[in-house]
């Protein structure tokens, strides 16, 4: 009993660990931060947003604030109505729970309309995240990514934990 009872343990804890290495932390803007006149759209443009990750915010407090607008108030660069209120603190960090199109903007004076701050994006579940594409070296040897062999490692301590 106290095997399948620490089998059950090792299996969540893998899951949980599984999911926690994935996660991916996007500072919006890279160094420029939420700033005036950058193209946020071209920023996010090559980039897999997934459930589970989380995008960050930085700016000067008082300068610029965060909201989370539907896709009617975005393309129109509309304030009201809010989705989840208006985010000040120069270091808004919004964890991306569900998948679907989000849409922010800056409703500080015409800088959404006027200067381009706005951002939308496509988050996919997590078991939609593409794999990432194998990387060969030039001798011709596959190179195969860490967490592979980590999570290899990791099954199999299970298999031995069941022998």
């Amino acid at each position: 009993m106290a095997s399948s009872h620490s089998t059950i343990i090792f299996i969540t804890t893998l899951l949980v660990l599984a999911t926690s290495i994935s996660a991916k932390e996007y500072i919006v803007g890279d160094g420029s931060g939420w700033t005036l006149d950058f193209d946020y759209q071209a920023w996010a443009k090559d980039k897999v947003f997934t459930v589970g990750d989380t995008l960050v915010f930085n700016y000067a407090p008082g300068a610029h604030n965060v909201m989370k607008v539907d896709g009617n108030n975005f393309q129109h660069c509309n304030i009201a109505p809010l989705l989840n209120g208006t985010l000040t603190s120069g270091r808004d960090v919004i964890p991306l729970k569900t998948p679907g199109m989000k849409w922010y903007i800056c409703g500080v004076g015409k800088h959404c309309e006027l200067r381009k701050m706005k951002l939308s994006i496509v988050v996919l579940p997590q078991t939609m995240t593409p794999a990432p594409a194998p990387i060969v070296s030039q001798s011709s040897k596959l190179v195969v990514p860490s967490i592979y062999g980590f999570l290899v490692a990791l099954f199999g301590g299970l298999v031995l934990l069941l022998a």
